[in-house]
């Protein structure tokens, strides 16, 4: 799968007339907690020639290139991502961050050096705080559950958790969250639940495990309380962004 992937990633960059700067997994694959039929979620950011930064008429910043059963690829613009790295996104840090990269480049290795200065914990704790409250909303709260859906708010309550103890962007690894931040009594519930998802084609439906809700309500509401209060942190300067571009559409022409 990892060569027919960076094929992939070739066969987009001749199409599009683009180059890839980097390639990561970005889902349950880079988090540590597959299931055997888990797809694969690649994503990479991309330079376009500088013309094409120049049309009056821009080009689109997203290029959607599968989507199906086995992969989903797609992909963002430099200049998409580093606006939205201004914004703090969550997001190009967990791409920063993860432990299965496809393709990068010594670029992307200059990019990592000035995108730390630009997380903001509050930003990044609003994120994680809505992701998981929305997903307990969604499929947590009745007498049958989605239990796979346990890791989509136990993972973001801890990188939460993570964020508060230590200032930095969260690890992708859900594996890492759990060592630093899950409550001891908590571990052999999780410990039990990932090792059914990662054995089992998908997690199907079953009965809510209400230590595990009770858990989640009342991290939620305690993490509500305290991010609320919770100065903020934003880098308002566009200086090494506005450098990282003009260096990132300089590569275009260096061949």
């Amino acid at each position: 799968m990892i060569e027919l992937i960076k094929g992939k990633l070739n066969e987009i960059e001749e199409k599009e007339n683009i180059k890839i700067i980097h390639a990561v997994e970005s889902g349950s694959r880079a988090w540590g907690f597959p299931s055997p039929d888990s797809d694969y979620d690649v994503r990479f950011i991309y330079i376009r020639p500088l013309e094409d930064y120049l049309k009056l008429q821009p080009e689109r910043d997203v290029i959607e290139w599968q989507m199906d059963e086995t992969l989903d690829i797609n992909g963002w613009d430099l200049q998409k991502a580093l606006r939205l790295l201004y914004k703090s996104n969550p997001t190009l840090f967990e791409w920063a961050n993860s432990p299965i990269v496809y393709k990068t480049t010594p670029y992307f290795n200059e990019v990592k050096k000035e995108i730390y200065s630009y997380f903001s914990c509050k930003s990044g704790l609003y994120h994680y705080l809505n992701t998981a409250h929305s997903n307990y909303r969604e499929y947590l709260k009745r007498d049958k559950v989605r239990l796979k859906k346990y890791f989509y708010v136990v993972r973001p309550i801890l990188a939460c958790k993570w964020i508060l103890d230590k200032k930095t962007p969260p690890p992708m690894l859900f594996s890492d969250l759990v060592r630093e931040e899950l409550d001891d009594r908590m571990k052999p519930v999780i410990g039990e639940l990932l090792n059914i998802k990662m054995k089992s084609p998908e997690i199907e439906e079953g009965r809510r495990i209400d230590p595990l809700n009770l858990y989640i309500e009342e991290n939620l509401e305690e993490l509500k309380s305290v991010i609320d209060k919770y100065e903020k942190d934003y880098n308002n300067s566009w200086d090494g962004l506005n450098r990282l571009f003009m260096k990132g559409i300089s590569l275009w022409n260096e061949g």
